[in-house]
């Protein structure tokens, strides 16, 4: 009795025992789950940053570096689409080199590209940074998700993680505007070193972390050459069109590279042993129109900021800061929405909440494409309000119905092609918004047309939305 009350009071009194051993081990293991879910938030966080802040400072680095519209596009498609392209194969990298090893490789590889971002010397040097840094998003998104589900086994646990991982995306989507706007006051640099102190936090988190089991992976070569092949030709002709008119010789040459690459992709799809892509995902039309409609969403999501950060600062004479004040609005609804999504979809049903937010969006776009350049500014922050909606209404509820409509086993692939989807959204969107601005027709005429195109794809997605399935519910495996 005695020795049992002396082992019960033994971690209180520092005192040696099988107590404190249990709970030593209770608290080391509580501190490494911690860890790994503080360094998990906190890359979600600047990949998420650095795919948005950078849009209030686009006429700032425009004006030190120059490089006219079509530096500006690669600057922000650079990032955009490598992370597009190598997402597809990064989750089976993580895999084969463990997710702890594999972030903490993306996490150096991403502060290294943010450092030579800020002290880029030239237009061609930012956007050969912004590549590097794409690549090492690609490799921290699937890696940081790993490492939650490995430090969380309890499935509750593991909910509640990954809640709190999307809010800091949430936080970093309605900070980035503001905080870009103010840094860019003192130097668009400081958006880049940024990085820097947060990618040394995650580091040290990253060390207190368990260590992560790897297997050998399978990595489809072929697949992944062809689809960067693909995606950066077509991204390249989407950009170029701007600039030197879509009948260009090296527009047509990059549109047909982009075509044969895309062939090659779907027959090594078809053929390989271990495809990224597994075609047969797509007989389902659910996981389909959820594809579709994630390249639709960000077309939008991801196109108005560019268009609308240029417009605002060249045409109204806003500074940074006012750009990035007038973005606050629509990000904030979205911050707020997001956590009642999953219960207004339960009651709503997720096809309807889907359907509605695409519709805001198309709406909201509509209006801005119609309204006076001449109105009041608060109009305008006023009218991109409803594409902020959208993202509470459409994201969460289409990726709940993609992953119940594949196996467990086909989850995290089809999550991959989700957010490729949408990567490649965002790119393409940039890439014609950017050419349009470049027309003879003028800047507000672009500008017009880009937001009329935005409103068509939401509109077309829209209407394909009921053929998501009309419940929640996973099929069963063959």
């Amino acid at each position: 009795m005695a020795q049992s009350l002396r082992d019960d009071v033994a971690p209180a009194t520092g005192t040696t025992g099988p107590g404190a051993a249990v709970l030593g081990g209770r608290v080391d293991r509580g501190a490494r789950t911690a860890a790994a879910l503080g360094a998990a938030v906190l890359g979600f966080f600047v990949v998420t940053l650095d795919a948005l802040v950078v849009n209030v400072a686009l006429p700032s680095i425009r004006g030190e570096l120059g490089g006219g519209i079509t530096g500006l596009q690669w600057v922000v498609d650079g990032y955009t689409l490598m992370f597009a392209a190598l997402l597809l194969s990064a989750g089976s990298l993580s895999d084969r080199f463990g997710a702890r090893r594999a972030f903490g490789a993306g996490v150096v590889g991403f502060v290294l590209a943010s450092l030579a971002c800020g002290l880029a010397p030239s237009m061609g040097a930012l956007v050969a940074a912004r590549f590097v840094q794409g690549a090492a998003a690609a490799m921290m998104m699937p890696s940081s998700m790993a490492l939650i589900g490995q430090a969380y086994p309890n499935p509750v646990a593991r909910a509640r993680a990954v809640a709190v991982w999307a809010l800091g995306g949430s936080v970093a989507s309605s900070a980035g505007p503001v905080l870009g706007g103010v840094l860019t006051l003192v130097s668009w640099r400081l958006i880049f070193f940024l990085n820097l102190p947060a990618g040394v936090i995650a580091l040290l988190l990253l060390a207190k972390t368990a260590r992560s089991p790897h297997r050998p992976a399978p990595f489809d070569w072929i697949g992944q050459i062809t689809a960067v092949a693909a995606m950066g030709a077509l991204t390249y002709g989407a950009i170029e069109a701007g600039a030197a008119g879509i009948a260009a010789p090296r527009v047509l040459a990059a549109v047909t590279v982009a075509v044969i690459a895309f062939i090659c992709f779907l027959v090594a799809q078809a053929r390989g042993a271990h495809p990224m892509v597994p075609l047969d995902l797509f007989r389902s039309p659910t996981v389909t129109v959820a594809v579709a409609v994630g390249f639709a969403f960000v077309v939008g999501y991801y196109g108005l900021p560019f268009l609308m950060s240029l417009y605002l600062q060249q045409v109204r004479g806003l500074t940074s800061l006012g750009t990035g004040l007038a973005f606050l609005p629509m990000m904030l609804i979205g911050l707020v929405l997001t956590p009642f999504s999953a219960r207004l979809a339960e009651r709503l049903g997720a096809r309807t909440l889907v359907t509605a937010g695409l519709l805001a969006m198309t709406a909201g776009m509509l209006a801005l494409a119609v309204v006076p350049a001449a109105s009041p500014v608060w109009l305008v922050v006023a009218l991109m309000v409803p594409v902020g909606l959208a993202g509470p209404l459409v994201m969460p509820p289409v990726m709940a119905l993609l992953l119940n409509a594949v196996p467990g086993s086909r989850a995290g692939t089809a999550s991959g092609v989700f957010n490729t989807s949408r990567q490649l959204g965002g790119a393409l969107a940039v890439a014609v918004f950017g050419a349009l601005l470049t027309t003879p027709a003028g800047f507000l005429h672009g500008l017009r047309a880009g937001l009329l195109i935005a409103a068509a794809v939401a509109l077309a997605a829209a209407a394909a939305s009921p053929l998501l399935a009309a419940r929640s519910r996973a099929p069963r495996p063959a």
